[in-house]
């Protein structure tokens, strides 16, 4: 077999790496459990029609078919694709699943979605999402959407990672004030507010004249909303100031003010009100989240989603929701990059047991079991040779204590190859300490 060629924006971590993705993954999973949220793993295939329902995502969907066609003619695989992201699947399954559920429905979901877009720093084709999403039947208390940023807030917290700031709107303001000015395409004009940061100022004008029919005053005010930002509810004045009237704007305003008030009384600083938010998906509805890590922030947003009303319906029965997702591997992929997060030893492994010959492998078996059934993880050594080959085995690996059997009746004992302390110690006993028992992440 040639040396295989590599493939854009499907990431492999190394061991060590997987292992931080590990150690971040449960703290995420913690946090959300203890927050209420059960967990879902849905499939990974979902109806083309389905995944094209909503939004600018064709050119993003992977489509699966068979690589031998039916002979009888085209079977239903040609019309599935693999999930873009975890919203749509989820609905989707709260749809087939309503009558067994008990609303409101509080679920996490971390999973593998794949999207056929450009590989670059921080993006990928094959990557994990962490969501949460609460659900409910008919109608969404609004106090919902302002618990949103303080389970993420959490849960980045408990992370070795920059602080982050999370960025929040509301459709409302943005679709309220679009109409107050007599635009008559608020969709397409939130879809041109969304490529702000991209393309500048200037030429989103342009695109709001080209697609929402603006004129220059409207496209004026559309980009002086988007410049409105504040730590507080104070944003609410500054949208007033503009002189803009419409009860959807009036609505708007008062959600989006809970959201941040909430925010600041349980973590003052992680929220801001930024009316440049748009979010390019159109089943966005209501609030609206957009994070920002501190010293990353030209990569863009690692955590987003927001409020629905429309995305799944069933005759006259609605199921509106509200959701927002962790980038998990854009995360660390950042991270990862610049060197930030590291872990102490890139294997799990906290003893490794010697070994004299290999008739005595039994009965270092028999040591390395009992160290296990205590949770020390444990390894016996792969050969029998010199003990000082075996010491330096356990260095490459970062292996931290190795561990004499007891010859002719001696006790056993086991050596800390970094400080090169080496005591007596039974395997039914001793403890390593507690910052050794598992690998660190920092």
């Amino acid at each position: 077999m040639s040396k295989p060629t590599p493939i854009s924006g499907f990431p492999e971590w190394t061991p060590g790496q997987r292992m931080i993705e590990q150690f971040v993954l449960g703290k995420i999973r913690d946090t959300f459990e203890l927050y209420g949220f059960a967990p879902l793993e849905t499939r990974a295939v979902e109806p083309l029609d389905q995944l094209l329902r909503k939004g600018e995502t064709s050119k993003e969907v992977y489509v699966i078919r068979r690589l031998h066609a039916d002979a009888e003619g085209a079977g239903g695989d040609d019309q599935l694709g693999l999930h873009f992201d975890l919203t749509v699947p989820f609905a989707r399954y709260v749809l087939e699943n309503a009558g067994k559920l008990t609303f409101p429905f509080r679920r996490y979901q971390i999973q593998k979605v794949w999207r056929g877009e450009r590989p670059q720093e921080g993006r990928y084709r094959e990557f994990v999402q962490a969501d949460i999403d609460i659900v409910d039947r008919d109608t969404l208390a609004p106090h919902h959407e302002a618990e949103m940023p303080l389970v993420i807030g959490d849960a980045l917290r408990s992370l070795p990672i920059p602080p982050v700031t999370i960025q929040v709107n509301n459709r409302k303001v943005s679709e309220g004030f679009y109409r107050g000015i007599g635009l008559t395409d608020p969709e397409a004009a939130l879809r041109a507010i969304d490529k702000l940061d991209k393309i500048g100022p200037a030429k989103v004008a342009d695109l709001l004249a080209q697609t929402a029919g603006a004129s220059e005053a409207q496209a004026k005010a559309c980009l002086e909303l988007a410049e409105i930002s504040a730590p507080d509810a104070s944003f609410a004045d500054a949208v007033r100031a503009l002189g803009v009237s419409d009860p959807l704007l009036d609505e708007g305003i008062e959600e989006l003010v809970r959201v941040v008030e909430t925010a600041a009384e349980h973590s003052p600083g992680l929220c801001v009100a930024d009316l440049r938010i748009a979010r390019g998906l159109d089943y966005y509805t209501g609030t609206v989240y957009e994070t920002q890590l501190r010293g990353y922030e030209r990569f863009g947003s690692i955590c987003s989603g927001g409020r629905y009303d429309n995305l799944a319906s069933a005759g006259t029965t609605s199921f509106p929701g509200v959701g927002i997702s962790i980038g998990v591997t854009r995360l660390l992929g950042l991270l990862f990059g610049a060197g930030e997060l590291s872990v102490s030893r890139s294997v799990p492994t906290c003893v490794l047991v010697a070994l004299a010959d290999e008739e005595h492998r039994p009965a270092s078996g028999r040591i390395a079991a009992a160290l296990r059934r205590r949770g020390i993880a444990t390894e016996v050594s792969p050969s029998a040779a010199k003990f000082g080959k075996q010491i330096r085995y356990a260095e490459r690996r970062g292996i931290p204590y190795v561990w004499f059997p007891g010859a002719d009746g001696a006790p056993d004992e086991v050596k800390d190859i970094r400080s090169g302390a080496q005591v007596t110690a039974g395997a039914e006993e001793w403890m390593p300490p507690r910052e050794d028992l598992t690998p660190a992440v920092s």
